[in-house]
C-alpha cells in the first residue's frame, strides 16, 4: 500500500507519484495523439497505483479534461484525486490570460462539466496574470473550497513575491513549478518557504524533456520545429556534461535492475521537498514503468550521491 501525502492545508490525499496528462488529449502540444490512447494512459495510472491525476485546460483546450472524464468511468471517484488548471481566457479571439474572479469561478465550472464530476481536488490558477491582485484572485477560489466545487487551492508558475502576495490570508494550499535535477534555483528561497508555510509543492518537467532518462546519447539531432533544439541543455558542453552525470545514475539503475528514468522519479519521492512529482506519459506501458519507482527505495548514499552529482 502506497503511502500518501497530504496537500496543504487540504484533506486532499495523493499518492507521491502522480500523472502529467498533457499528453492525453493535448493535440495543440503534441502531434498524432489518439484519443484511446489517451484513456489507456489514464487507467494504466489509476490501476498501478497512481491516485493523481494533472490535467489542464490548456491541454487541449479542455480535451484531455474531456478524455479523462470518460477514462474514469466505472472507477471510484473519490479514490481519485483530479487536479486541473485553468487562466487561458480565449474570449476576445486571442488567447489572455486572466485572474479575475468572475474568470476562475466560470473556468472552475467549465473544467467540472468537462470532466463530469461534481468537484475538483485540486485546482490552479495556471499563470498570473498581471492586473488581478493575487490574493483577490485566491480568494475566489477559498470561496469554491467553502462551498465544496474544489478541495484544495494552487497556483502555478508564480515567482516567490507572487506566491507570497497570493497566500496572505493564507489559502493557497499546493504550488506547482518547475523543478528537476537540471534546475534547481527553486531550492534556494523558495521550496524553504513553502515548507515554512505549510503548502505543497509539485514540480513539472521532473524528467528535463527526456534528458533525464538516460534515451539520449551525443549523436542525437532534433529538427528546427523541435523544443529541443534551441534547449540550452541539449548543446555543446552542458549537454555532454549531462549525459556524464547520467551515466552515473545509470550504475546506480542497474545495481537495482531498473531504469535510470525510475532511478530518478525515486530520488523525488524520497525528496522532502516534493509533495508530489507528476512525470508525463503518452503510452500506457509508460505510466507502468514510472509507477515501479514507487517501490523503489534508494539508499541514503545513493540519494546522496545524486544530489552531489547535479548540484
Amino acid at each position: 500500500m502506497t503511502t500518501t501525502i497530504k496537500i496543504g492545508q487540504s484533506d486532499v490525499q495523493a499518492t507521491p507519484l502522480g500523472l502529467g496528462t498533457n499528453a492525453v488529449g493535448g493535440t495543440n502540444l503534441f502531434p498524432n495523439l489518439n484519443d484511446d490512447t489517451g484513456k489507456a494512459v489514464v487507467r494504466a495510472g489509476l490501476d498501478h497505483g497512481i491516485n493523481l491525476l494533472d490535467t489542464a485546460f490548456a491541454y487541449g483546450l479542455g480535451h484531455s479534461e474531456e478524455l479523462i472524464g470518460q477514462a474514469i468511468k466505472g472507477y471510484n471517484r473519490h479514490n481519485i484525486v483530479i487536479a486541473s488548471k485553468g487562466a487561458q481566457d480565449l474570449s476576445s479571439g486571442e488567447e489572455k490570460i486572466n485572474n479575475a474572479p468572475q474568470f476562475l469561478r466560470q473556468a472552475v465550472d467549465d473544467s467540472l462539466r468537462r470532466l463530469q464530476t461534481d468537484y475538483l481536488d485540486i485546482f490552479y490558477i495556471h499563470f498570473p496574470d498581471d492586473k488581478t491582485p493575487k490574493d483577490e484572485a485566491v480568494s475566489a477560489l477559498t470561496d469554491l473550497k467553502k462551498a465544496g466545487k474544489i478541495r484544495a487551492v494552487g497556483i502555478s508558475n508564480f515567482s516567490l513575491a507572487q506566491i507570497k502576495e497570493a497566500n496572505r490570508d493564507g489559502g493557497v494550499d499546493v504550488v506547482e513549478n518547475q523543478y528537476n535535477l537540471l534546475h534547481r534555483e527553486p531550492e534556494k528561497d523558495l521550496l524553504p518557504a513553502l515548507q515554512q508555510a505549510h503548502i505543497s509543492f509539485v514540480p513539472y518537467f521532473p524528467l528535463a524533456s527526456g534528458l533525464l532518462t538516460g534515451k539520449y546519447d551525443q549523436q542525437v539531432t532534433f529538427p528546427a520545429d523541435d523544443i529541443r533544439h534551441s534547449d540550452p541543455n541539449f548543446q555543446g558542453a552542458r549537454f555532454t556534461s549531462i549525459l556524464q552525470k547520467v551515466a552515473q545514475i545509470r550504475k546506480i539503475a542497474a545495481a537495482h535492475h531498473v531504469t535510470v528514468a525510475q532511478v530518478v522519479l525515486a530520488w523525488y519521492i524520497q525528496n522532502p521537498l516534493v509533495s508530489v512529482v507528476i512525470p508525463g506519459a503518452n503510452r500506457p506501458e509508460q505510466v507502468a514503468a514510472n509507477a515501479k519507482a514507487l517501490e523503489l527505495p534508494l539508499s541514503a548514499a545513493e540519494y546522496q550521491q545524486i544530489d552531489g552529482l547535479f548540484k
